[in-house]
């Protein structure tokens, strides 16, 4: 397993991180695959106070309990599921972050979190306020580093030059450049750690059937898909030529994966093993196809 800094923190990732999302409910089966994880090399895991209204922070802190001290835990805030159930409503004020940290904590079975990011982010944000929650906590010691999970350009701009933060979780892949355009140089420029989500496309990278995605055609994806499998050759899967593009760029630290199974398990870290991309690979993956833009919150 190969280890990055994550940005200009102290945090030392495997660039293969856990994506916990799509743990089941099972926590005995769910512990098996995490510390399996863990002996193989994997020390970072990526969860939410969202998923499964906290159940997920749940499974994962049953997991670790006795074992803190050998992972990297980073979980997000900002989405308040409402009283009755029935959906989430965006609510990135200070109180709040500051109440659901204590939350997340509990789930976590943990007395401080590695990286606590922001669940996403408009530009009409309280900005100021929502940074100042998260530097007091950082005083408090309940989160050692902060960051936040965004698309947009904009809200990406605002966090760079108004706050500390470490990371910014974004989605990236050969069917998803747009942060090839600006967004990827201006944090590598600002030391500040990229964790790359959706590195297959939902899987279009992978082998599942082509489909439109981002404004690519049906046609488009099938193409790009035909020049990952081209390059992977015999001696490599196609899963491991999308993710190595995604890791390609230094900005980023980690590529995410979401992890379910045994078999999803084995993908990932043979993913890990695999060798990077030459430039000349990634250039001709580059040329397949046209390179999307951010169309809005530019």
């Amino acid at each position: 397993m190969t280890y990055k800094q994550l940005g200009k923190s102290d945090l030392q990732v495997s660039e293969i991180a856990f994506g916990c999302m799509s743990l089941g409910s099972d926590h005995a089966a769910n512990a098996r695959l995490l510390h399996r994880a863990v002996e193989q090399g994997i020390n970072f895991f990526d969860t939410a106070d969202l998923y499964d209204k906290g159940a997920n922070e749940e499974t994962v802190g049953k997991a670790f309990a006795g074992m803190r001290e050998q992972v990297i835990i980073a979980t997000k805030v900002g989405n308040q599921w409402r009283a009755d159930g029935s959906g989430w409503d965006w609510n990135p004020t200070k109180s709040y972050i500051l109440q659901a940290v204590d939350e997340s904590l509990k789930r976590l079975q943990t007395d401080y979190i590695d990286l606590y990011q922001l669940h996403g982010g408009t530009i009409d944000d309280p900005i100021d306020d929502t940074i100042e929650a998260f530097e007091l906590l950082k005083k408090q010691g309940k989160i050692r580093h902060y960051g936040i999970s965004s698309i947009r350009p904009n809200v990406i701009r605002e966090y760079v030059s108004r706050s500390g933060i470490a990371s910014v979780m974004l989605q990236y892949s050969l069917l998803d450049r747009r942060p090839e355009e600006s967004v990827l140089d201006l944090l590598q420029e600002q030391g500040i750690g990229v964790l790359a989500r959706g590195s297959l496309a939902q899987g279009l990278l992978a082998g599942k059937p082509a489909k439109p995605y981002l404004g690519y055609t049906l046609e488009e994806v099938q193409k790009a898909a035909d020049a990952v499998q081209a390059v992977a050759g015999t001696g490599r899967k196609s899963a491991e030529v999308a993710v190595r593009y995604t890791l390609y760029h230094p900005a980023v630290s980690a590529a995410v994966l979401g992890i379910r199974t045994e078999e999803q398990l084995d993908d990932a870290l043979r993913i890990s093993k695999s060798v990077s991309l030459t430039a000349e690979e990634i250039k001709a993956l580059q040329q397949t196809l046209r390179a999307n833009r951010y169309e809005q919150h530019r």
